[in-house]
């Protein structure tokens, strides 16, 4: 939700990008797997799309992928719209988006739920293949470096495949009137801990204190739905989140009289699928199979379910974030 730790740029191109969930979806400290799409086995089809060794870029698979039969996912399933817990289920634009290109793959898309600052950390050890949760992808993530800039590990290639601004969560009614991330100023902000959107906060009471004017009171928490909570309460004026989500948390939470979300729709970043950088061939064969769900029309109709076509991208690229 914004970790995973929504899923931004430095306010802007600093962004997270990835956060959060409804704020009535908690997150679960177990694991929960969950299989996306309807591929079966090889040489079949389901739904009208072929499965397996012939589907038609089955072949641009590592060999380990092809003979499992799954891509493991790592994701942070609190983050609606963009993936949250539907009961036993694993559900959103990310899964519907992966199962798309699981047709075109001939393999399923496997999906675990865990905390978003972990994730990153689980693709060396073979735990999952790659993490596809509205991770925004920037430099640092690419370089395995920190947010002091201190290398902590080799770092991952993303496969980009959306594009969101930062969304600003505030109480109905907005009652601090909030506009802009300058109104934050001398104020306190709720966010999901190891997000990009955390950084953003620091980075932007940085400025606000460059501008002569007090620095924001940064709450961090394990989760979105905690900062949500707080914001909901009244102990932080506003909760950073990507933009489709804050604006699905404002329409659903609380039958929609819980909050509000402001757009700043001039800083937009790039979500990606991040892969190992030893995994090339997967990172080629995933760029391969967007790039076709894209052409065939199944991405964007996968986004628009979930009233997310205003993020849609036209190409898949490779480390296209800052």
């Amino acid at each position: 939700m914004t970790a995973s730790t929504t899923r931004c740029t430095a306010v802007a191109k600093s962004r997270k990008s990835r956060i959060a969930a409804v704020a009535a979806i908690a997150v679960a400290g177990s694991m929960l797997l969950t299989a996306c799409g309807d591929q079966t086995e090889s040489g079949t089809k389901e739904g009208g799309a072929t499965a397996g060794s012939a589907a038609p870029l089955f072949s641009k698979l590592p060999a380990k992928i092809q003979k499992a039969g799954v891509i493991k996912v790592g994701t942070d399933a609190t983050y609606a719209p963009m993936e949250f817990k539907e009961g036993a289920n694993i559900v959103g634009v990310d899964p519907d988006v992966a199962a798309a290109m699981g047709k075109q793959l001939g393999v399923k898309f496997e999906f675990t739920s865990g905390t978003f600052d972990t994730l990153l950390g689980a693709l060396p050890t073979g735990r999952t293949d790659i993490v596809m949760s509205s991770m925004t992808d920037t430099k640092a993530r690419q370089e395995g470096l920190d947010d002091k800039g201190k290398k902590t590990g080799t770092g991952v290639d993303f496969v980009d495949y959306f594009s969101a601004s930062t969304g600003i969560l505030v109480k109905k009614g907005n009652p601090q009137g909030i506009k802009s991330l300058d109104d934050l100023c001398g104020k306190k902000l709720a966010v999901q801990r190891g997000t990009t959107y955390e950084q953003a906060a620091k980075d932007q009471s940085a400025k606000c204190e460059k501008d002569g004017k007090a620095k924001i009171a940064i709450e961090a928490f394990p989760t979105d739905a905690e900062a949500q909570t707080r914001v909901k309460a009244g102990g932080a004026v506003a909760d950073l989140n990507d933009s489709p989500v804050a604006a699905y948390i404002a329409k659903t939470a609380g039958g929609g009289n819980d909050f509000e979300a402001i757009a700043n729709k001039s800083d937009a970043g790039l979500f990606g699928i991040a892969v190992d950088k030893k995994n090339t061939e997967l990172r080629d064969a995933l760029k391969a199979a967007l790039d076709a769900i894209i052409k065939d029309g199944t991405y964007k109709a996968a986004l628009d379910k979930w009233g997310a076509g205003d993020g849609a991208v036209t190409e898949a690229k490779i480390n296209g974030g800052s």
